[in-house]
């Protein structure tokens, strides 16, 4: 491994290690420095719909229109050659719930708001492809929407399990960034 990929790496882990300390709440990492981003080295995430630990309005859920939010990244990595997409309930009783499994999509810094097709659709919890909105049985549940930027296009089709999407992407992530939103029925 090199001085600076151990150098990034050893930064990722320190900010995610610095986010865990404060309220929970952390929407930005990264593991390089980024294009066009006021503060250097850092990826966030987020959506006109709703803000970090804030309240998923109904329209993105089984209880509205069952559309995805719109997504805003900014300071995706200029050497960045695909974006991973990835929306999971870790509070589903059953274990985590996956809302939303993306790869392959082209650097974009938008994701419009009930966007059909976004690059190569992985499955979700539901047995589908695309998106399928919060819909917990009780309580309220967090939704963390991820966002990675990696350096290769992953050599998986459409319908690969997130599990199956994370292990490929293991050692080309270059920047990721989380946005969690709260959701109660």
């Amino acid at each position: 491994m090199t001085t600076a990929r151990f150098a990034a790496r050893a930064t990722t882990v320190l900010l995610l290690l610095a986010a865990c300390g404060g309220n929970g709440a952390a929407s930005t990492t990264s593991a390089s420095p980024s294009a066009g981003d006021d503060q250097e080295g850092t990826m966030r995430l987020t959506s006109t719909a709703f803000e970090d630990q804030g309240a998923i309005p109904a329209e993105y859920t089984c209880d509205g229109e069952d559309v995805s939010p719109p997504l805003r990244i900014a300071g995706i990595p200029e050497t960045t050659q695909t974006l991973v997409v990835i929306i999971d309930d870790p509070d589903a009783p059953g274990g985590t719930w996956d809302h939303w499994v993306a790869f392959n999509i082209a650097p974009t810094t938008e994701i419009p708001r009930a966007v059909g097709a976004l690059g190569t659709a992985g499955v979700n919890s539901f047995g589908n492809t695309g998106y399928g909105g919060p819909c917990p049985p009780s309580g309220t549940h967090r939704y963390v929407h991820q966002v990675y930027a990696l350096d290769i296009e992953l050599g998986l089709g459409e319908g690969a399990a997130k599990d199956e999407v994370l292990a490929e992407l293991q050692g080309h992530v270059l920047a990721e960034a989380r946005l969690t939103g709260l959701y109660s029925r």
